[in-house]
């Protein structure tokens, strides 16, 4: 019989990208010595540009001494994929998972990551599908709904997806996304005729298909962030 198995939930709201980044070493560092169980960072960005371990520069179109007047910062991570945004009105969920635990391999995590997003999607009448190798990612017809970028290491999870509720469309003008010139990105209010709810409960109910199609028993909701950013400071 299997071992039923917890997805702890951390609801922090908007975090700072290089806390974000050190909180989640943290954690691997916890879930690898098995201190803590599998868990799902579900939290927003202020305006962030991001490139992956590959350093793709090229694909920023703006200089990076104008950031600052739009209001975005740039930084470099260790995650796959290409260069991505995230802000404000985005959903942004960090799974710090043992792939051991569940049985998944590093291609099947990522597809299992889209179609948390593509159940998601299916929810507001939006027919989402899962790219192909060189096109990562969720989409609605060839426009970019949802963007993955990972890292695992020694079999524990990191990074992860971002889905596009509402956000400023205008901060992806000055980005090549993902690397893919010829293709457009949406959001889910483009894409539905359904009215939104708040994006907290958007929030919940993506990380309830998530939960739902990596076969979690049981989903534990932490609503106060102070704990877990806690331990940040604690190591300061």
């Amino acid at each position: 019989m299997r071992t039923p198995r917890t997805l702890e939930v951390w609801k922090l709201g908007t975090v700072n990208y290089l806390k974000s980044l050190k909180l989640q070493d943290k954690l691997v560092s916890e879930r690898k010595a098995n201190r803590i169980p599998d868990t799902l960072l579900s939290l927003q960005h202020p305006p962030t540009y991001t490139l992956g371990k590959r350093r793709t520069d090229h694909n920023l179109l703006i200089p990076e001494a104008e950031l600052k007047s739009i209001g975005a910062e740039l930084h470099y991570t260790q995650r796959g994929g290409d260069i991505t945004f995230h802000g404000p009105h985005q959903a942004i969920l960090y799974p710090i998972l043992s792939l051991r635990s569940i049985g998944f391999g590093a291609r099947s995590y990522v597809e299992a990551l889209e179609r948390s997003m593509i159940e998601f999607s299916s929810l507001y009448g939006v027919k989402a599908r899962a790219g192909n190798k060189c096109e990562t990612g969720v989409w609605v017809g060839d426009r970019k709904i949802g963007a993955i970028g990972v890292r695992i290491s020694s079999g524990i999870t990191c990074h992860g997806l971002a889905f596009n509720i509402d956000p400023d469309m205008k901060y992806f003008e000055h980005i090549v996304p993902c690397g893919i010139a010829d293709k457009e990105v949406t959001s889910l209010r483009r894409e539905t005729d359904a009215q939104l709810p708040s994006e907290e409960v958007i929030h919940e109910q993506l990380v309830t298909c998530l939960a739902k199609v990596f076969s979690y028993d049981d989903v534990v909701v932490k609503e106060d962030p102070s704990v877990i950013l806690n331990i940040l400071e604690d190591d300061d």
